[in-house]
């Protein structure tokens, strides 16, 4: 890989109507997830209704506190601003069992395991104005 290749910025989000409130919040310093107004399930990735009974959906502040689920070492750099050797993880939020959300984890690959505890911080996509979740370890 050339140098040019790993100064490349990573790809910024395209927010849409469902999924601009969670862009948004994150900007603002909050992790937020969409969760349904009538049965209270939360909900990732956001539906403009909810899954589970069709209710309306909005977004609500999440403690960002979860465990690894499931996870990959990137071996390659596949995605421009994303060196290889990072963590990939699905990581499960405390808030519901299910409630899955993949991030990075910024953490030395050898110390990263299933059940793992994480908490989530908000960090810049490239150069642009939006943040995403990137999870380190508890």
């Amino acid at each position: 890989m050339t140098g040019a290749e790993a100064d490349l910025e990573p790809p910024v989000p395209v927010p849409d109507v469902v999924s601009e409130p969670f862009w948004t919040a994150a900007a603002s310093g909050v992790l937020a997830l969409a969760r349904c107004s009538d049965c209270r399930q939360w909900d990732h990735p956001p539906q403009e209704r909810c899954r589970r009974c069709g209710g309306r959906i909005a977004f609500e502040k999440v403690s960002g506190r979860g465990t690894v689920f499931s996870f990959i070492v990137n071996r390659r750099q596949f995605v421009p601003g994303h060196p290889a050797g990072e963590v990939i993880a699905l990581v499960e939020l405390e808030e519901q069992q299910g409630l899955r959300l993949a991030a990075l984890v910024d953490a030395d690959p050898a110390e990263v395991t299933i059940g793992r505890a994480v908490v989530a911080a908000l960090a810049p996509v490239g150069h642009s104005e939006f943040k995403a979740p990137v999870f380190r370890l508890a």
